[in-house]
Protein backbone atom coordinates (compact mmCIF):
# COMPACT_ATOMS: atom_id res chain seq x y z
CA UNK A 1 0.00 0.00 0.00
CA UNK A 2 2.64 2.08 1.09
CA UNK A 3 4.34 1.75 -2.33
CA UNK A 4 1.16 2.71 -4.43
CA UNK A 5 0.66 5.90 -2.67
CA UNK A 6 4.13 6.80 -3.39
CA UNK A 7 3.81 6.25 -6.89
CA UNK A 8 0.72 8.17 -6.58
CA UNK A 9 2.38 10.98 -5.29
CA UNK A 10 5.57 10.88 -7.65
CA UNK A 11 2.44 11.15 -10.55
CA UNK A 12 0.86 13.61 -9.11
CA UNK A 13 4.25 15.82 -8.28
CA UNK A 14 6.62 14.77 -11.38
CA UNK A 15 5.72 17.70 -13.59
CA UNK A 16 6.43 20.23 -11.51
CA UNK A 17 9.46 18.78 -10.36
CA UNK A 18 10.53 17.68 -13.68
CA UNK A 19 10.58 21.55 -14.52
CA UNK A 20 13.33 22.18 -12.51
CA UNK A 21 15.61 19.35 -12.93
CA UNK A 22 16.34 16.55 -15.43
CA UNK A 23 15.64 13.58 -13.14
CA UNK A 24 14.03 13.46 -10.20
CA UNK A 25 13.57 9.77 -8.25
CA UNK A 26 13.22 7.73 -4.80
CA UNK A 27 12.06 5.17 -3.47
CA UNK A 28 8.80 4.31 -1.62
CA UNK A 29 10.78 3.69 1.91
CA UNK A 30 14.08 5.01 3.07
CA UNK A 31 13.94 2.31 5.90
CA UNK A 32 13.60 -1.75 5.40
CA UNK A 33 13.06 -3.56 8.90
CA UNK A 34 13.95 -7.22 9.54
CA UNK A 35 12.49 -8.69 11.93
CA UNK A 36 12.26 -12.17 13.15
CA UNK A 37 9.16 -12.65 10.49
CA UNK A 38 11.35 -11.02 7.13
CA UNK A 39 10.47 -12.79 4.11
CA UNK A 40 12.18 -10.63 2.08
CA UNK A 41 10.70 -7.01 0.44
CA UNK A 42 10.60 -5.26 -2.47
CA UNK A 43 11.10 -1.59 -2.33
CA UNK A 44 9.99 0.38 -5.18
CA UNK A 45 12.06 3.10 -6.89
CA UNK A 46 10.02 5.86 -9.24
CA UNK A 47 10.43 9.03 -10.57
CA UNK A 48 10.24 11.45 -13.80
CA UNK A 49 12.74 13.07 -15.64
CA UNK A 50 11.66 16.18 -17.88
CA UNK A 51 12.12 14.58 -21.27
CA UNK A 52 12.72 11.70 -23.20
CA UNK A 53 15.48 9.50 -22.13
CA UNK A 54 17.25 6.25 -21.27
CA UNK A 55 17.17 5.20 -17.49
CA UNK A 56 19.63 2.56 -15.86
CA UNK A 57 19.87 2.02 -12.03
CA UNK A 58 22.39 0.73 -9.95
CA UNK A 59 21.68 -0.71 -6.42
CA UNK A 60 24.98 -1.54 -4.21
CA UNK A 61 24.93 -2.96 -0.80
CA UNK A 62 27.73 -1.81 1.85
CA UNK A 63 30.89 -2.24 0.53
CA UNK A 64 32.61 -5.21 2.49
CA UNK A 65 35.79 -7.81 2.34
CA UNK A 66 35.11 -10.97 0.91
CA UNK A 67 37.43 -14.05 1.16
CA UNK A 68 37.51 -17.18 -1.61
CA UNK A 69 39.54 -19.99 -0.75
CA UNK A 70 40.42 -22.87 -2.94
CA UNK A 71 40.70 -26.16 -1.37
CA UNK A 72 43.08 -28.84 -3.28
CA UNK A 73 43.90 -32.70 -2.34
CA UNK A 74 46.04 -33.32 0.24
CA UNK A 75 46.38 -37.37 0.53
CA UNK A 76 43.25 -38.12 1.66
CA UNK A 77 41.54 -35.36 2.29
CA UNK A 78 40.23 -32.02 0.59
CA UNK A 79 42.01 -28.93 2.84
CA UNK A 80 42.07 -24.56 2.01
CA UNK A 81 45.64 -24.35 0.60
CA UNK A 82 44.92 -20.91 -1.22
CA UNK A 83 43.00 -17.76 -0.20
CA UNK A 84 42.59 -14.55 -2.09
CA UNK A 85 40.55 -11.72 -0.30
CA UNK A 86 38.82 -8.90 -1.62
CA UNK A 87 38.67 -5.54 -0.01
CA UNK A 88 35.08 -3.11 -0.18
CA UNK A 89 33.34 -5.68 -2.73
CA UNK A 90 29.64 -4.57 -2.42
CA UNK A 91 27.76 -7.01 -0.55
CA UNK A 92 24.38 -6.29 -2.97
CA UNK A 93 24.16 -5.51 -6.35
CA UNK A 94 21.21 -4.99 -9.04
CA UNK A 95 20.86 -3.50 -11.96
CA UNK A 96 17.63 -2.81 -14.28
CA UNK A 97 17.47 -0.08 -17.47
CA UNK A 98 14.56 0.82 -19.58
CA UNK A 99 15.83 -1.04 -22.71
CA UNK A 100 18.85 -3.77 -23.16
CA UNK A 101 22.13 -1.21 -22.13
CA UNK A 102 24.33 -1.86 -24.91
CA UNK A 103 21.43 0.18 -26.84
CA UNK A 104 22.18 3.14 -25.27
CA UNK A 105 25.52 3.17 -22.90
CA UNK A 106 29.22 3.03 -24.52
CA UNK A 107 31.20 0.64 -23.56
CA UNK A 108 33.29 3.22 -22.11
CA UNK A 109 30.75 4.49 -19.60
CA UNK A 110 29.26 0.47 -19.27
CA UNK A 111 32.57 0.36 -17.84
CA UNK A 112 32.91 3.05 -15.81
CA UNK A 113 29.66 3.31 -14.31
CA UNK A 114 29.62 -0.44 -13.75
CA UNK A 115 26.33 -1.95 -15.05
CA UNK A 116 26.39 -4.92 -15.36
CA UNK A 117 28.18 -7.93 -13.05
CA UNK A 118 30.27 -8.38 -16.36
CA UNK A 119 31.46 -4.46 -15.46
CA UNK A 120 31.54 -4.25 -11.33
CA UNK A 121 35.02 -3.79 -10.70
CA UNK A 122 36.39 -6.24 -8.28
CA UNK A 123 39.95 -6.23 -7.60
CA UNK A 124 42.06 -8.38 -4.83
CA UNK A 125 43.03 -7.29 -1.89
CA UNK A 126 46.67 -6.97 -2.69
CA UNK A 127 48.25 -6.83 -6.78
CA UNK A 128 49.99 -10.29 -7.15
CA UNK A 129 51.36 -11.69 -10.64
CA UNK A 130 49.00 -14.76 -9.96
CA UNK A 131 45.94 -14.38 -11.95
CA UNK A 132 43.07 -13.48 -9.49
CA UNK A 133 40.61 -14.19 -12.48
CA UNK A 134 38.94 -17.69 -11.09
CA UNK A 135 39.11 -16.23 -7.54
CA UNK A 136 36.83 -13.13 -8.70
CA UNK A 137 34.71 -16.32 -10.91
CA UNK A 138 33.88 -17.99 -7.75
CA UNK A 139 33.24 -15.18 -5.87
CA UNK A 140 30.63 -13.83 -8.37
CA UNK A 141 28.98 -17.36 -7.97
CA UNK A 142 28.84 -17.56 -4.81
CA UNK A 143 27.13 -13.93 -4.41
CA UNK A 144 24.87 -14.95 -7.47
CA UNK A 145 23.67 -18.31 -5.71
CA UNK A 146 23.16 -16.32 -2.24
CA UNK A 147 20.83 -14.06 -4.51
CA UNK A 148 22.94 -10.77 -3.56
CA UNK A 149 24.27 -10.34 -6.70
CA UNK A 150 21.71 -10.54 -9.99
CA UNK A 151 23.01 -12.08 -12.69
CA UNK A 152 20.63 -10.31 -15.11
CA UNK A 153 19.92 -6.28 -15.37
CA UNK A 154 16.06 -5.71 -14.76
CA UNK A 155 13.45 -3.71 -16.07
CA UNK A 156 12.64 -0.17 -15.76
CA UNK A 157 9.49 0.62 -17.13
CA UNK A 158 8.50 4.15 -18.71
CA UNK A 159 4.99 4.95 -17.45
CA UNK A 160 4.98 7.82 -20.06
CA UNK A 161 7.50 9.86 -21.90
CA UNK A 162 8.41 11.53 -18.31
CA UNK A 163 7.63 9.08 -15.14
CA UNK A 164 9.16 5.56 -14.75
CA UNK A 165 9.04 3.40 -11.65
CA UNK A 166 10.56 -0.13 -11.21
CA UNK A 167 10.94 -3.19 -7.96
CA UNK A 168 14.13 -3.41 -6.15
CA UNK A 169 13.73 -6.75 -4.48
CA UNK A 170 15.50 -7.50 -1.15
CA UNK A 171 16.20 -11.30 -0.43
CA UNK A 172 15.50 -12.40 3.65
CA UNK A 173 19.52 -12.84 3.73
CA UNK A 174 19.93 -9.16 2.80
CA UNK A 175 22.90 -7.29 4.21
CA UNK A 176 22.07 -4.96 6.66
CA UNK A 177 23.49 -1.78 5.99
CA UNK A 178 23.16 1.87 3.65
CA UNK A 179 22.51 0.97 0.19
CA UNK A 180 23.04 3.35 -2.43
CA UNK A 181 20.70 3.66 -5.58
CA UNK A 182 22.49 5.14 -8.59
CA UNK A 183 20.02 6.38 -10.81
CA UNK A 184 21.48 7.88 -14.60
CA UNK A 185 19.43 9.24 -17.46
CA UNK A 186 20.73 9.19 -20.47
CA UNK A 187 20.46 10.97 -23.98
CA UNK A 188 22.38 10.75 -27.01
CA UNK A 189 25.24 8.24 -25.69
CA UNK A 190 26.14 10.57 -22.55
CA UNK A 191 24.71 11.32 -18.90
CA UNK A 192 22.34 14.03 -18.92
CA UNK A 193 21.77 13.74 -15.15
CA UNK A 194 22.00 12.14 -12.09
CA UNK A 195 20.83 11.14 -9.20
CA UNK A 196 21.98 9.10 -5.51
CA UNK A 197 19.14 8.02 -3.58
CA UNK A 198 20.32 6.56 -0.31
CA UNK A 199 18.31 3.85 1.94
CA UNK A 200 18.99 1.45 5.24
CA UNK A 201 18.27 -2.36 5.60
CA UNK A 202 18.36 -2.56 9.21
CA UNK A 203 17.48 -5.79 11.96
CA UNK A 204 15.10 -4.84 14.62
CA UNK A 205 14.09 -6.97 17.95
CA UNK A 206 15.71 -9.54 19.66
CA UNK A 207 17.88 -10.84 16.40
CA UNK A 208 19.47 -7.38 16.28
CA UNK A 209 20.42 -7.21 20.22
CA UNK A 210 21.66 -10.45 19.78
CA UNK A 211 24.16 -9.37 16.74
CA UNK A 212 25.02 -6.67 18.46
CA UNK A 213 25.73 -8.34 21.83
CA UNK A 214 27.78 -11.28 19.78
CA UNK A 215 29.72 -8.29 17.84
CA UNK A 216 31.12 -5.78 21.00
CA UNK A 217 31.32 -8.73 23.33
CA UNK A 218 32.91 -11.64 21.06
CA UNK A 219 34.55 -13.59 23.85
CA UNK A 220 31.30 -13.53 26.41
CA UNK A 221 29.42 -14.29 23.44
CA UNK A 222 31.43 -16.86 22.71
CA UNK A 223 31.51 -18.44 26.55
CA UNK A 224 27.63 -18.08 26.78
CA UNK A 225 27.09 -20.07 23.78
CA UNK A 226 29.46 -23.08 24.90
CA UNK A 227 27.92 -23.29 28.09
CA UNK A 228 24.49 -23.60 26.69
CA UNK A 229 25.68 -26.14 24.41
CA UNK A 230 27.27 -27.78 27.29
CA UNK A 231 23.53 -27.66 29.15
CA UNK A 232 22.15 -28.90 25.86
CA UNK A 233 24.11 -31.69 26.14
CA UNK A 234 23.73 -32.81 29.47
CA UNK A 235 20.03 -32.21 29.23
CA UNK A 236 19.45 -34.48 26.25
CA UNK A 237 21.72 -36.98 28.22
CA UNK A 238 19.65 -36.79 31.16
CA UNK A 239 16.49 -37.15 29.56
CA UNK A 240 17.70 -40.99 27.28
CA UNK A 241 19.26 -42.10 30.46
CA UNK A 242 15.34 -41.91 32.01
CA UNK A 243 14.21 -43.45 29.14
Amino acid sequence: MKAVVALLAAFLNAPAMAQTAPLVADVSEHMVAIRSDFAGQDVLLFGAIDAPGDIFVIVKGPPTPFVVNKKNRVGPIWINTEQTRFDDIPSFYHAATTRPAEEFVPEALATRFQVGLKNLRIEPEKASSEDATPFRDALMRLKVASGHYQPEIGSVQMMSDRLFRTNLHFPTNAPTGTYIVEVYLFRDGAVASAVIVPFIISKLGLGADITEFAKNYAAIYGLISIALAVAAGWAASAAFRRV
